[in-house]
């Protein structure tokens, strides 16, 4: 049964004719504007914040939000405003306040673990009424006309493990502080007694300070930025370019992206592996995709709907969707649907913002389901339901449009050290560590990319500066990525040889599942994690980890997540086969096996110049019988958790849908 998840802050426009009268050129003069005081607020949290986890791995993102509530900048996604305006009056508020939160179940859906500490900032304008020309008919008292806000991971917010997010935790009150939206400064002043008891409350207390002031200043200057548009121009004027930005969104993806899918319905699923606590076993995270006609009663639109996905986990694997009628999770998943662009460069330039939010609806099933969880159900490993619910979309749309989507990509990973310096300090290291993107149908997928936007892997100049470990060798995971005709991208491999006694801990998923290739493409490589490989004391790591031990001399191996591959391998040009066995990124016995490339000369002796025999290459390939009927390939770990299943009914495909 399939519900329609409740709303207090629906759909709207802060213009009668919905910007259809906003000057073209002032509409770019204010997207232009969005997008650089985004980028500001942006460059200066990563400048003057104090922790790796955001100065050097970039994980955070600023947004800019209309009155409505609406996101207006589209480079990557952002948290909500809603649980602010839901609990503070937008009238009461005043310049020079902050408002913070990172309560995941008082958060509307925006945030989905408590490490993501969320900063929201009003901008304030006087209201005069001005014309395109800068004209100005009068002032008024200040009133809010926006919003800036920014949130990101941090390194420790409390709970039972350093880093608060402990991989066996069965209620939410173990992974740290909980903060419901409460006004952090109020009109420019510090709340000092709030700061305190989360600082108090964190095992890296002055790291966490210095964040919060960096975001609360960065969003506080952008606030005066973004005000100055208002003044210049008029709050008529921006308000009406904003909705001109809104809607010309809403109309691209209807003509450019909802004009690609075929009316009709598809159901795919996926699923997360393990839930920290139980034995692994396939957490089913289910999409049906409904397109529905133009002559819709409720519109032309896209129903996503989630039905049949599995019961809440007693993990922290849960993720809390079904808010504010799914707004956050609308706008998560709509970047999938870029895919569908008439090329790649043409998907480069779709902005997510809220114009999306009016094609897509979403249907949830009854609380107490991984997506629909009930406090106080874990939340801090959900990542490995809010990203696998990508790679569900892409799935479901593949079914669609013959395939013609990318194979599953990276999904994140938060691994790290902790334990006592030279000097008997405490420290923590965590890093979020990228993987090979899917293959698509125009290319092979991309090397060791970050799901989170701009974010990436810690500088091992850093690292070995302020820890006491060695990085000895990052590079490619050989043979990660699926083979197809269009390669999955690879992973990273990463050996850290420790110096002093710690212990390591992973949040990862895709250790027993592997990112799926489509239309014949293969699965990638899973993650893995050994420590001292080779040694005496090899042994191969759980993916959730909180405290493995590791002595010092002893090397940590980590292996990320290979992309799925996009089509038959016996299809790819076997030059591009040999290229990929010189750029060290298969292996000879992989293009054999996996290719059927039949390799000549020798990779290593001066003289003999790698290629291939092309009529032993044909031979070879016409003696490979042929591919089962999955359109899916979910990679060897997958029969495993399902019984010996080769692949999921969801899995076979019918005719292929006409593209017009």
């Amino acid at each position: 049964m399939s519900r329609r998840a409740p709303t207090d802050f629906p759909f709207g426009f802060l213009t009668a004719d919905h910007g259809a009268s906003a000057d073209p050129v002032l509409v770019e003069i204010v997207q232009g504007t969005l997008a650089s005081v985004e980028a500001e607020v942006e460059t200066a949290i990563a400048r003057t914040s104090r922790s790796p986890m955001i100065r050097d791995a970039h994980d955070f993102r600023a947004g800019i939000h209309d009155r409505l509530l609406r996101k207006l900048t589209g480079r990557s996604y952002s948290a909500l405003v809603h649980p602010v305006a839901r609990d503070f009056p937008v009238e009461q508020m005043r310049e020079g306040d902050v408002f913070f939160h990172n309560d995941v179940y008082r958060s509307e859906g925006g945030i989905g673990h408590l490490p993501d500490l969320c900063v929201t900032v009003p901008v304030f304008s006087r209201g005069p009424s001005a014309d395109a020309s800068g004209g100005s008919t009068g002032g008024g008292a200040p009133r809010v006309v926006a919003f800036v806000q920014a949130f990101g991971h941090h390194d420790d917010i409390g709970g039972a493990v350093p880093g608060s997010m402990p991989s066996g935790a069965t209620s939410v009150f173990e992974e740290g502080l909980m903060v419901p939206p409460i006004k952090l400064w109020d009109a420019g002043v510090p709340n000092r007694a709030a700061l305190a008891i989360m600082t108090r409350n964190s095992r890296m207390p002055e790291s966490l300070a210095a964040d919060l002031d960096a975001e609360c200043s960065a969003c506080l200057m952008g606030a005066r930025r973004l005000g100055e548009l208002f003044d210049r121009y008029g709050v008529e004027v921006v308000e009406s370019a904003f909705d001109a930005i809104i809607d010309r969104t809403t109309t691209t993806y209807r003509r450019e992206v909802l004009g690609r899918i075929p009316v009709g319905s598809w159901t795919w699923e996926d699923y997360a592996e393990h839930d920290g606590v139980d034995e692994p076993r396939l957490h089913t995270q289910r999409i049906t995709l409904t397109r529905t006609p133009a002559d819709d009663p409720d519109g032309e639109r896209l129903v996503i709907d989630f039905d049949g996905t599995g019961p809440q986990a007693r993990g922290p694997i849960n993720h809390c969707g079904d808010y504010s009628d799914g707004v956050f999770l609308k706008k998560w998943l709509a970047p999938v649907l870029r895919n569908l662009a008439a090329t790649p460069e043409r998907m480069a330039e779709l902005d997510v913002n809220e114009g999306v939010v009016p094609l897509i609806e979403m249907r949830f099933p009854e609380p107490g389901t991984l997506l629909t969880p009930v406090f106080p159900a874990p939340t801090n490993a959900r990542t490995f339901v809010i990203l696998r619910l990508l790679g569900v979309l892409a799935g479901a749309v593949a079914k669609a449009v013959d395939g013609q989507m990318p194979a599953d990509q990276e999904t994140i990973r938060y691994t790290g050290v902790y334990g006592d310096d030279a000097e008997g300090r405490p420290y923590l290291m965590r890093e979020v560590l990228g993987g090979g993107s899917g293959g698509r149908p125009h290319g092979d997928g991309e090397d060791t990319i970050h799901v989170v936007p701009d974010s990436r892997n810690l500088p091992t100049e850093f690292t070995e500066a302020r820890f006491p470990f060695l990085v000895e060798r990052l590079s490619l995971a050989v043979d990660s990525g699926g083979a197809g005709r269009f390669r999955g991208g690879l992973g990273y491999e990463k050996h850290v040889r420790m110096l002093r006694d710690a212990h390591f801990m992973s949040i990862a998923d895709r250790s027993i599942l592997a990112c799926w290739g489509v239309r014949g493409g293969l699965a990638g490589a899973p993650f893995q994690v050994t420590i001292d490989p080779g040694g005496p004391h090899e042994r191969e790591v759980d993916a959730l980890a909180d405290a493995e031990p590791v002595r010092a001399g002893e090397v940590i191996r980590i292996r990320t997540t290979g992309g799925g591959g996009w089509g038959d391998p016996l299809e790819r040009d076997p030059a591009l086969v040999v290229r990929d066995v010189v750029w060290r990124k298969v292996s000879p016995e992989a293009a054999l096996a996996a290719y059927g490339v039949v390799l000549t000369g020798s990779l290593d002796e001066p003289g003999h110049r790698l290629g291939h025999d092309a009529d032993a290459t044909r031979a070879e390939r016409a003696a490979r019988p042929p591919r089962g009927p999955a359109f899916f390939d979910r990679g060897p770990g997958y029969a495993s958790l399902a019984g010996g299943a080769a692949h999921a009914d969801v899995d076979l495909v019918g005719p292929p849908a006409d593209l017009g």
